[in-house]
Protein backbone atom coordinates (compact mmCIF):
# COMPACT_ATOMS: atom_id res chain seq x y z
CA UNK A 1 0.00 0.00 0.00
CA UNK A 2 1.15 3.72 -1.23
CA UNK A 3 2.37 5.49 2.22
CA UNK A 4 1.78 9.50 2.86
CA UNK A 5 3.47 11.16 6.06
CA UNK A 6 1.72 14.45 6.73
CA UNK A 7 4.13 16.41 8.25
CA UNK A 8 2.38 19.03 11.00
CA UNK A 9 4.50 21.65 12.44
CA UNK A 10 3.76 24.22 15.14
CA UNK A 11 0.93 26.36 14.03
CA UNK A 12 -0.10 24.36 11.40
CA UNK A 13 -2.82 25.22 8.69
CA UNK A 14 -6.02 22.89 9.43
CA UNK A 15 -7.31 22.98 6.31
CA UNK A 16 -3.95 22.03 4.78
CA UNK A 17 -3.61 19.52 7.34
CA UNK A 18 -6.62 17.32 6.83
CA UNK A 19 -6.74 18.15 3.00
CA UNK A 20 -4.33 15.05 2.19
CA UNK A 21 -5.45 12.81 5.06
CA UNK A 22 -9.66 13.11 3.89
CA UNK A 23 -8.54 12.96 0.06
CA UNK A 24 -6.51 9.90 0.24
CA UNK A 25 -8.62 8.36 2.82
CA UNK A 26 -10.98 8.49 0.25
CA UNK A 27 -8.88 6.72 -2.73
CA UNK A 28 -10.37 3.16 -3.17
CA UNK A 29 -8.71 0.63 -5.48
CA UNK A 30 -11.50 -1.43 -7.77
CA UNK A 31 -11.31 -4.42 -4.92
CA UNK A 32 -12.35 -1.87 -2.34
CA UNK A 33 -8.70 -2.00 -0.90
CA UNK A 34 -7.75 1.48 0.26
CA UNK A 35 -5.37 3.21 -2.14
CA UNK A 36 -3.13 4.72 0.71
CA UNK A 37 -2.27 5.02 4.31
CA UNK A 38 -1.85 8.08 5.90
CA UNK A 39 0.21 9.19 8.86
CA UNK A 40 0.07 12.28 10.90
CA UNK A 41 3.79 12.83 11.63
CA UNK A 42 6.05 15.56 13.99
CA UNK A 43 8.98 16.70 15.21
CA UNK A 44 7.33 17.19 18.49
CA UNK A 45 4.25 14.84 19.83
CA UNK A 46 1.93 17.99 19.92
CA UNK A 47 1.77 20.94 17.79
CA UNK A 48 -0.53 23.64 18.16
CA UNK A 49 -2.82 24.64 14.96
CA UNK A 50 -2.92 28.07 13.64
CA UNK A 51 -4.67 30.62 15.52
CA UNK A 52 -4.16 28.36 18.43
CA UNK A 53 -7.59 26.95 17.57
CA UNK A 54 -6.37 23.45 18.61
CA UNK A 55 -3.92 21.25 19.70
CA UNK A 56 -2.75 18.20 16.95
CA UNK A 57 -0.86 15.33 19.04
CA UNK A 58 0.77 13.03 16.19
CA UNK A 59 1.17 9.70 16.38
CA UNK A 60 4.66 9.15 14.25
CA UNK A 61 8.11 11.14 14.65
CA UNK A 62 9.95 11.99 11.55
CA UNK A 63 11.16 8.77 11.48
CA UNK A 64 8.02 7.81 9.39
CA UNK A 65 9.35 9.95 6.72
CA UNK A 66 12.06 7.31 5.35
CA UNK A 67 9.34 4.77 5.70
CA UNK A 68 6.85 7.29 3.72
CA UNK A 69 6.56 7.06 -0.34
CA UNK A 70 4.64 10.10 -0.71
CA UNK A 71 5.58 13.26 2.31
CA UNK A 72 3.21 15.97 2.25
CA UNK A 73 4.03 19.51 3.82
CA UNK A 74 1.10 21.56 4.76
CA UNK A 75 1.46 25.37 5.68
CA UNK A 76 1.97 27.09 8.36
CA UNK A 77 0.62 30.26 9.58
CA UNK A 78 4.48 31.94 9.39
CA UNK A 79 6.06 30.53 6.82
CA UNK A 80 9.25 32.67 8.01
CA UNK A 81 9.81 30.88 10.67
CA UNK A 82 12.63 28.66 11.76
CA UNK A 83 12.05 24.99 10.65
CA UNK A 84 12.65 22.71 13.86
CA UNK A 85 15.86 20.89 13.99
CA UNK A 86 15.78 17.54 12.31
CA UNK A 87 12.99 18.45 9.21
CA UNK A 88 15.07 19.64 6.24
CA UNK A 89 17.73 16.49 6.92
CA UNK A 90 14.64 14.16 7.51
CA UNK A 91 13.05 15.43 4.04
CA UNK A 92 16.03 15.75 2.08
CA UNK A 93 17.10 12.19 3.31
CA UNK A 94 13.45 10.63 1.99
CA UNK A 95 13.90 12.60 -0.82
CA UNK A 96 17.35 11.29 -2.23
CA UNK A 97 15.18 7.48 -1.61
CA UNK A 98 12.99 8.25 -4.29
CA UNK A 99 10.50 9.59 -1.91
CA UNK A 100 7.41 12.02 -3.45
CA UNK A 101 7.27 15.35 -1.54
CA UNK A 102 4.12 17.84 -2.21
CA UNK A 103 3.71 20.96 -0.40
CA UNK A 104 0.44 22.80 0.27
CA UNK A 105 -0.03 26.65 0.14
CA UNK A 106 2.77 28.26 2.18
CA UNK A 107 4.27 25.06 2.84
CA UNK A 108 5.95 25.62 -0.16
CA UNK A 109 8.40 27.83 2.12
CA UNK A 110 9.13 24.49 4.04
CA UNK A 111 10.35 22.71 0.63
CA UNK A 112 12.01 25.43 -0.18
CA UNK A 113 13.81 25.40 2.80
CA UNK A 114 15.27 21.80 2.13
CA UNK A 115 16.93 22.92 -1.49
CA UNK A 116 14.56 20.76 -3.04
CA UNK A 117 13.18 23.04 -5.08
CA UNK A 118 16.16 24.92 -6.27
CA UNK A 119 16.37 25.55 -10.49
CA UNK A 120 12.68 24.04 -10.57
CA UNK A 121 8.89 25.78 -11.05
CA UNK A 122 6.89 25.98 -8.20
CA UNK A 123 3.79 28.05 -6.56
CA UNK A 124 2.21 28.75 -3.62
CA UNK A 125 -0.81 30.97 -2.49
CA UNK A 126 -0.82 34.34 -5.02
CA UNK A 127 -0.96 36.35 -2.17
CA UNK A 128 2.93 34.48 -0.52
CA UNK A 129 4.19 33.88 -4.00
CA UNK A 130 6.09 37.25 -4.21
CA UNK A 131 7.80 36.49 -1.01
CA UNK A 132 8.78 32.76 -1.55
CA UNK A 133 10.20 33.98 -5.13
CA UNK A 134 12.04 37.23 -3.33
CA UNK A 135 13.38 34.85 -0.72
CA UNK A 136 14.21 31.76 -3.09
CA UNK A 137 15.69 33.08 -5.80
CA UNK A 138 16.25 30.12 -8.00
CA UNK A 139 12.83 28.85 -7.61
CA UNK A 140 10.58 29.84 -10.82
CA UNK A 141 7.51 31.01 -9.08
CA UNK A 142 4.21 30.94 -10.81
CA UNK A 143 1.95 32.20 -8.80
CA UNK A 144 -1.24 31.72 -11.64
CA UNK A 145 -1.35 28.22 -11.46
CA UNK A 146 -2.99 25.81 -9.02
CA UNK A 147 -0.22 23.60 -8.88
CA UNK A 148 3.12 23.07 -10.09
CA UNK A 149 3.90 19.09 -11.11
CA UNK A 150 7.86 18.83 -10.96
CA UNK A 151 7.83 14.52 -11.13
CA UNK A 152 8.70 13.92 -8.03
CA UNK A 153 8.53 17.69 -6.31
CA UNK A 154 4.95 18.85 -6.45
CA UNK A 155 3.67 22.31 -4.75
CA UNK A 156 0.02 23.54 -4.74
CA UNK A 157 -1.54 27.11 -4.26
CA UNK A 158 -3.59 27.82 -1.74
CA UNK A 159 -6.75 26.25 0.13
CA UNK A 160 -8.49 24.56 -2.33
CA UNK A 161 -6.02 23.78 -4.75
CA UNK A 162 -4.78 21.45 -2.13
CA UNK A 163 -7.72 18.66 -3.39
CA UNK A 164 -6.38 19.48 -6.60
CA UNK A 165 -3.08 18.47 -6.47
CA UNK A 166 -4.10 15.47 -4.21
CA UNK A 167 -6.53 14.02 -6.74
CA UNK A 168 -3.85 14.73 -9.12
CA UNK A 169 -1.19 12.30 -7.12
CA UNK A 170 -4.41 10.30 -7.38
CA UNK A 171 -4.84 10.36 -10.88
CA UNK A 172 -0.78 9.65 -11.30
CA UNK A 173 -0.87 6.81 -8.60
CA UNK A 174 -4.11 4.86 -9.79
CA UNK A 175 -5.64 6.12 -12.69
CA UNK A 176 -8.37 8.30 -13.52
CA UNK A 177 -11.26 5.69 -12.20
CA UNK A 178 -10.19 5.91 -8.69
CA UNK A 179 -8.95 9.39 -8.78
CA UNK A 180 -12.95 10.01 -9.84
CA UNK A 181 -14.50 8.44 -6.93
CA UNK A 182 -11.94 10.16 -4.86
CA UNK A 183 -13.05 13.34 -6.43
CA UNK A 184 -17.00 12.53 -5.71
CA UNK A 185 -16.59 11.73 -2.18
CA UNK A 186 -14.71 14.83 -1.68
CA UNK A 187 -17.33 16.59 -4.13
CA UNK A 188 -15.17 18.09 -5.99
CA UNK A 189 -14.18 18.44 -10.01
CA UNK A 190 -11.22 15.86 -11.12
CA UNK A 191 -9.72 18.94 -13.09
CA UNK A 192 -10.72 22.59 -12.65
CA UNK A 193 -10.00 24.78 -15.46
CA UNK A 194 -7.77 27.98 -15.02
CA UNK A 195 -5.67 29.12 -12.27
CA UNK A 196 -5.12 31.44 -9.30
CA UNK A 197 -5.85 34.05 -11.73
CA UNK A 198 -9.66 33.82 -11.12
CA UNK A 199 -8.69 34.32 -7.49
CA UNK A 200 -6.49 36.84 -7.63
CA UNK A 201 -7.81 40.00 -5.88
CA UNK A 202 -6.68 43.16 -8.40
CA UNK A 203 -6.43 46.81 -7.27
CA UNK A 204 -9.01 47.76 -9.41
CA UNK A 205 -11.18 44.26 -9.73
CA UNK A 206 -13.37 43.67 -12.41
CA UNK A 207 -17.19 43.70 -11.81
CA UNK A 208 -18.43 40.89 -10.13
CA UNK A 209 -19.74 38.33 -12.37
CA UNK A 210 -20.11 35.25 -9.82
CA UNK A 211 -20.99 32.13 -11.95
CA UNK A 212 -22.01 33.84 -15.01
CA UNK A 213 -19.90 31.71 -17.24
CA UNK A 214 -21.04 28.53 -15.56
CA UNK A 215 -23.67 27.55 -18.27
CA UNK A 216 -21.43 28.28 -21.44
CA UNK A 217 -18.67 26.35 -19.70
CA UNK A 218 -21.30 23.40 -19.42
CA UNK A 219 -22.32 24.27 -23.37
CA UNK A 220 -18.43 24.04 -24.81
CA UNK A 221 -17.81 20.91 -22.66
CA UNK A 222 -20.79 19.33 -23.69
CA UNK A 223 -19.98 20.28 -27.43
CA UNK A 224 -16.41 20.21 -28.07
CA UNK A 225 -16.79 18.03 -30.33
CA UNK A 226 -17.83 20.16 -33.21
CA UNK A 227 -16.01 23.15 -35.38
CA UNK A 228 -17.02 26.11 -32.94
CA UNK A 229 -15.63 29.26 -34.21
CA UNK A 230 -15.58 32.64 -31.42
CA UNK A 231 -18.06 34.12 -33.17
CA UNK A 232 -20.58 31.03 -32.98
CA UNK A 233 -19.45 30.96 -28.92
CA UNK A 234 -20.08 34.57 -28.76
CA UNK A 235 -23.08 33.99 -29.80
CA UNK A 236 -24.01 31.38 -27.99
CA UNK A 237 -23.14 33.46 -24.83
CA UNK A 238 -25.22 35.99 -25.80
CA UNK A 239 -22.40 38.96 -26.07
CA UNK A 240 -19.73 40.38 -28.38
CA UNK A 241 -16.36 38.12 -28.93
CA UNK A 242 -14.60 41.23 -27.50
CA UNK A 243 -16.96 41.53 -24.27
CA UNK A 244 -16.57 37.33 -24.09
CA UNK A 245 -12.84 36.99 -24.34
CA UNK A 246 -12.63 39.83 -21.60
CA UNK A 247 -15.10 38.14 -19.47
CA UNK A 248 -13.24 34.99 -20.07
CA UNK A 249 -9.83 35.79 -18.94
CA UNK A 250 -11.27 37.58 -16.09
CA UNK A 251 -12.79 34.15 -14.56
CA UNK A 252 -10.75 31.52 -15.69
CA UNK A 253 -7.47 33.10 -16.67
CA UNK A 254 -7.31 31.94 -20.87
CA UNK A 255 -9.46 32.42 -24.00
CA UNK A 256 -12.65 30.65 -25.15
CA UNK A 257 -10.75 28.69 -27.69
CA UNK A 258 -8.13 28.09 -25.26
CA UNK A 259 -10.66 27.09 -22.87
CA UNK A 260 -12.17 24.42 -26.01
CA UNK A 261 -8.48 23.21 -26.96
CA UNK A 262 -8.30 21.95 -23.10
CA UNK A 263 -11.68 20.57 -22.64
CA UNK A 264 -11.26 18.61 -25.68
CA UNK A 265 -7.53 16.84 -24.44
CA UNK A 266 -9.55 16.24 -21.08
CA UNK A 267 -11.92 14.07 -23.13
CA UNK A 268 -9.38 12.45 -25.03
CA UNK A 269 -7.90 11.58 -21.81
CA UNK A 270 -10.65 10.21 -20.64
CA UNK A 271 -11.88 8.35 -24.33
CA UNK A 272 -7.91 6.90 -24.03
CA UNK A 273 -8.08 6.19 -20.49
CA UNK A 274 -11.45 4.17 -20.23
CA UNK A 275 -12.20 2.97 -24.21
CA UNK A 276 -10.33 0.63 -26.37
CA UNK A 277 -11.41 3.00 -29.21
CA UNK A 278 -8.71 3.78 -32.24
CA UNK A 279 -7.13 6.58 -31.91
CA UNK A 280 -8.98 8.37 -35.20
CA UNK A 281 -12.38 7.52 -33.09
CA UNK A 282 -11.31 9.71 -30.28
CA UNK A 283 -9.88 12.32 -32.26
CA UNK A 284 -13.08 12.87 -33.83
CA UNK A 285 -15.55 12.18 -30.58
CA UNK A 286 -13.07 15.01 -29.10
CA UNK A 287 -13.48 17.47 -31.82
CA UNK A 288 -10.04 17.58 -33.45
CA UNK A 289 -10.00 17.86 -37.17
CA UNK A 290 -7.74 14.85 -37.80
CA UNK A 291 -5.69 12.27 -35.85
CA UNK A 292 -2.81 14.55 -36.92
CA UNK A 293 -4.37 17.40 -35.35
CA UNK A 294 -5.09 15.55 -32.37
CA UNK A 295 -2.04 14.38 -31.79
CA UNK A 296 0.20 17.57 -31.98
CA UNK A 297 -2.47 19.08 -29.78
CA UNK A 298 -2.23 16.26 -27.05
CA UNK A 299 1.54 16.30 -26.98
CA UNK A 300 1.60 19.92 -26.72
CA UNK A 301 -0.88 20.27 -23.62
CA UNK A 302 0.25 17.00 -22.02
CA UNK A 303 3.54 16.05 -22.89
CA UNK A 304 3.12 12.84 -24.23
CA UNK A 305 1.34 10.65 -27.22
CA UNK A 306 -2.16 9.11 -26.92
CA UNK A 307 -0.23 5.83 -27.51
CA UNK A 308 2.20 6.70 -24.54
CA UNK A 309 -0.67 8.11 -22.20
CA UNK A 310 -3.03 5.17 -23.10
CA UNK A 311 -0.16 2.84 -21.79
CA UNK A 312 0.56 4.61 -18.61
CA UNK A 313 -3.15 4.62 -17.40
CA UNK A 314 -5.69 2.56 -19.56
CA UNK A 315 -3.87 -0.06 -17.65
CA UNK A 316 -4.46 1.06 -13.82
CA UNK A 317 -8.06 2.67 -14.78
CA UNK A 318 -9.89 -0.14 -16.91
CA UNK A 319 -9.43 -3.55 -18.47
CA UNK A 320 -9.41 -2.83 -22.07
CA UNK A 321 -9.92 -5.46 -24.69
CA UNK A 322 -6.98 -5.94 -27.12
CA UNK A 323 -6.97 -2.70 -29.55
CA UNK A 324 -4.78 -1.27 -31.59
CA UNK A 325 -2.96 1.62 -30.86
CA UNK A 326 -1.90 4.76 -33.32
CA UNK A 327 1.96 4.68 -34.49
Amino acid sequence: MHSVAVLALDQVIPFDLSVPIDTFGWARLPDGRPGYRVRVCSPAGEVGAAAGAFAVRAPYGLEALAEADTIVLPGVADPARPLPPGVVDAVRAAAANGTRVASICVGAFVLAATGLLDGLRATTHWKAAGTLAERYPRIVVDPNVLYVDNGQFLTSAGAAAALDMCLHMIRRDHGSAVAAHAARMSVMPLEREGGQAQFIVHDLPPAPAGAALEPLLAWLEAHCDRDLTLDEIAAQARMSSRTLNRRFREQTGTTPLQWLHRARVRRAQYLLETTAYPVERIAAQAGFGSSTAFRDRFRRVVGTSPQAYRRSFQARSFQAQPFQTDT
